[in-house]
């Protein structure tokens, strides 16, 4: 008995040194557990570094005469606490703060305050501040210190603290100085949160086709002990890492061009009153753009709810039914095939063919024959029909595809639209190979003509239009990128040269001679397109003119010019709309010193007009020799006979149901921010 007491006294012992022993165990993991915290957590304890981050920018588009067209800025928030404020010196800071700032008063009180109560915590006074006002408020800051502004208020902890007014840095903001200039083509952004900084991000245009190139790229900082006063001490043992910026795009275009381009547009759109006009200059042998332009322009940096529609750069954005502008690539296909020439006659039927049972094909100008020339010159519909025959629909798709039709033009915008063409067995019928070959059925975009025509002013070579001349690192190292589509040779080069020498017989007889200027060669085609609205043709058009200007001295211009819905009367014809748009391009380039009319074509027109009043003008010069080429008849004596006016006859409308345009998908507002 004794022995099982003496056992059972023991085990209690044990028991009890076992669970001191325990408890002696936890004691000792939870103090190791705290010291291993307290060494792996960072101290909030005044420390002899510092650092100061040098965030890295986005890089600038600049144009040709090096104007800045876009760039990065720095971005601050200013955030105060409100129970940090004295309240009877409240009213003094909102004022004080509203002049340094810029922000109006009322807006800051209303800060405040959240469904009528008083905000004793942090509040964001503003998110959006300049690195000007920024610098300001920070002097602010101080002054207010110094003037009492500001209380101590306790923490949870029972610590009194004093809060002030806190400029941080927050982010990167993006700048378009000149507002509206040369968009939509440098198009917007967004913003992107890296880690609570906020940086841009390309949505359209140039911001987003060259987003990977532009964008920042590494941030620097600068390391090292800090003195009394927290400057960092410049000794061996700093560290200093430089910041890479985001590439610089050094444009093509000059701004003393494109900007007056625009206000022509604007004067032009009114005159017409037209939806929206689109215009474009390039080289003919570069594929260098020096303009391009819309009349729908918008505010990169205050984009409101109707800018939307403004927002998709209709360049390479915009399929459309081009009309008559097709039939110099349809008849250089024949011509490529060695099926027709310039000068051969065709039978036009007096302007009028029936095909089939109930399908009609007809002209505006009634000819009984003319010469593929003509066909052009007098915008045969009739006559292109015949021509595309010769051809079938296999041959005639593959000679537009040539031209870059149903394909990227390899414009460097961020979105490019390869339109349409209609498949093999459907060319092959007679009627709709005729509808293609004279522009409807298919679909095309400003773009793709752009490029197409040119390769009538460049021996075939249709030359990718190039917005973009180089990229430019920080260090000043220069970059060349390929277009993503490359030049292709459309046409032969006796192709080219023919249907060259054609269009400048346009501009001398036909739909095109109000873009005849002294001096210079010109050349082009018109085309006046009815719009599909909902599966039908109506009475609304698209005027365009596609063609090139030249002066003797190897100045070689591809323009183009696509007038929407012109709804002044008469207006829609392109001869009226689209060709004196080109003509004042054309101006626009002489003004400029980028094309130079022949000094001896001008010395004889002010030479035979030397007894007239002097020309003040270039313009003058033009009207003058219009004027002596124009042919005057002798009234006949008697009774003077009243000239009726002729009115113009609206294009035929197209045989054949329209291809369904695509619609074009436009961002919601919230997606811009």
């Amino acid at each position: 008995m004794e022995k099982k007491k003496r056992n059972k006294v023991n085990d209690k012992r044990t028991y009890k040194i076992t669970g001191l022993f325990i408890i002696l165990i936890a004691i000792i993991s939870v103090f190791l557990f705290s010291v291993l915290k307290t060494i792996s957590t960072e101290r909030r304890i005044p420390s002899h570094n510092s650092i100061i981050h040098d965030r890295s920018f986005r890089g600038s588009i600049i144009s040709k005469d090096d104007y800045t067209l876009s760039s990065s800025l720095k971005t601050y928030q200013a955030v105060i606490r409100g129970e940090s404020i004295d309240p009877g010196k409240k009213e003094m800071f909102v004022k004080l703060f509203s002049i340094y700032s810029g922000i109006p008063a009322a807006d800051i009180e209303k800060k405040f305050k959240k469904k009528g109560k008083a905000i004793k915590g942090n509040i964001v006074l503003s998110r959006n501040i300049d690195a000007r006002h920024a610098m300001q408020l920070k002097s602010l800051a101080y002054k207010l210190r110094k003037l009492h502004v500001f209380r101590s208020t306790k923490t949870r902890a029972g610590i009194e603290v004093m809060y002030g007014l806190d400029i941080i840095e927050n982010g990167e903001s993006r700048r378009f100085p000149l507002k509206d200039v040369l968009s939509p083509i440098l198009g917007y952004v967004g913003k992107k949160d890296e880690h609570n900084y906020i940086r841009p991000r390309g949505k359209k245009g140039l911001e987003r086709n060259y987003e990977k190139y532009i964008t920042s790229k590494k941030d620097g900082f600068f390391q090292g002990k800090r003195d009394v006063n927290s400057r960092i001490i410049h000794d061996k043992n700093s560290i200093k890492k430089q910041r890479v910026d985001g590439m610089d795009l050094h444009l093509n275009i000059p701004l003393s061009v494109q900007r007056r381009v625009e206000v022509m547009l604007d004067q032009m759109k009114v005159k017409l009153d037209a939806d929206e006009i689109i215009v474009g200059a390039m080289e003919s042998h570069t594929g260098k753009v020096i303009a391009l332009a819309t009349s729908e322009r918008y505010d990169p940096s205050h984009i409101r709810q109707k800018d939307i529609p403004a927002l998709n750069p209709k360049f390479s954005e915009y399929p459309y039914e081009a009309g008559s502008v097709l039939k110099p690539l349809s008849i250089s296909i024949a011509m490529d095939h060695n099926l027709v020439t310039p000068n051969k006659w065709f039978n036009t039927h007096n302007g009028y063919l029936m095909i089939g049972k109930g399908h009609r094909i007809s002209d505006d100008d009634k000819f009984a024959s003319m010469t593929v020339t003509d066909i052009i010159v007098h915008s045969s519909n009739v006559g292109t029909s015949e021509i595309s025959w010769l051809l079938n629909g296999q041959e005639f798709r593959e000679g537009l595809l040539k031209f870059g039709l149903a394909k990227h033009s390899g414009i460097d915008l961020s979105r490019d639209l390869p339109g349409s063409l209609k498949p093999v067995h459907l060319l092959n019928n007679k009627l709709h190979r005729a509808n293609s070959a004279y522009g409807y059925g298919l679909t095309v975009t400003f773009a793709q003509l752009f490029k197409a025509y040119s390769a009538f002013n460049n021996d075939g070579i249709a030359v990718t239009p190039r917005i973009v001349d180089y990229l430019e690192t920080p260090r000043g190292t220069h970059y060349k990128l390929q277009p993503k589509v490359n030049d292709m040779q459309a046409t032969s080069k006796k192709t080219a040269h023919m249907m060259h020498n054609i269009l400048l017989e346009v501009v001398k007889r036909g739909t095109g001679v109000a873009a005849q200027y002294p001096g210079l060669e010109i050349g082009g085609k018109t085309g006046t397109a009815h719009m599909a609205v909902g599966g039908r043709y109506v009475r609304q058009y698209h005027s365009s003119f596609y063609g090139f200007a030249n002066d003797k001295f190897g100045h070689k211009y591809t323009i183009g010019v696509l007038v929407i819905k012109a709804k002044k009367k008469y207006k829609y014809f392109a001869s009226q709309s689209a060709v004196p748009t080109f003509k004042n391009i054309v101006q626009i380039l002489v003004e400029q010193g980028a094309l130079i009319p022949d000094p001896e074509v001008l010395k004889k027109i002010e030479e035979a007009h030397m007894h007239d009043e002097e020309p003040k003008t270039v313009q003058d010069a033009v009207r003058n020799e219009i004027l002596k080429n124009t042919v005057r008849k002798k009234p006949k004596k008697g009774k003077k006979k009243v000239k009726k006016k002729k009115i113009p006859v609206e294009p035929a409308l197209p045989t054949t149901k329209p291809v369904p345009l695509p619609k074009p998908k436009f961002e919601n507002i919230e997606d811009l921010f």
